[in-house]
């Protein structure tokens, strides 16, 4: 039984990664203001680090938008993949050599290329796009914070990441 009311649940429940992030953050705070020797460096640790992890949290909640795009996002041992109606398929992580954001039809589209030329096309609001952040987070050089900012601009054909040339694709 729930005291909440579920719309209201539902409103937030987006949120709880980061409201978790910014108690780790108070709690840093809190072992601070105690004071002393060795609470005051635990607590600058734990809050750093609570900072860091909202900072995540916040990216990867730009990622997730309510769903309004038919098909589903897989991502599984090193694959991202696209089940759609229409199209889909799987690209693996670390043969991905290029991520733009697309329009298609006035609805967002990730187009993820791999080095053999293989295009994967993903709606942006498709149920488990948020999955895609934590793919993409290991990709060399990614600049995560570019991505977020690109999934509020209206800029389409922008590429957002290409593998540097001294990469491996191994």
């Amino acid at each position: 039984m729930s005291f909440v009311r579920p719309d209201l649940m539902a409103r937030f429940a987006p949120w709880r990664e980061a409201a978790a992030a910014f108690a780790v953050v108070a709690l840093g705070l809190w072992l601070i203001w105690l004071g002393g020797y060795l609470l005051v460096p635990l607590g600058v640790v734990v809050g750093g680090l609570g900072l860091a992890w909202a900072v995540i949290a916040i990216r990867r909640r730009r990622f997730g938008r309510r769903v309004e795009a038919p098909g589903m996002v897989e991502v599984d041992e090193g694959q991202i993949g696209y089940l759609g109606p229409t199209f889909g398929g799987y690209v693996a992580v670390r043969e991905l050599s290029e991520i733009r954001l697309i329009d298609i039809q006035a609805r967002r589209h990730w187009r993820l290329r791999q080095a053999d030329g293989q295009v994967l096309l993903i709606p942006v609001a498709a149920a488990g796009a948020e999955r895609l952040y934590d793919a993409f987070a290991v990709l060399p050089g990614i600049d995560l914070g570019a991505l977020s900012r690109a999934l509020d601009a209206r800029e389409s054909t922008e590429i957002l990441w290409r593998r540097p040339a001294h990469a491996a694709l191994t």
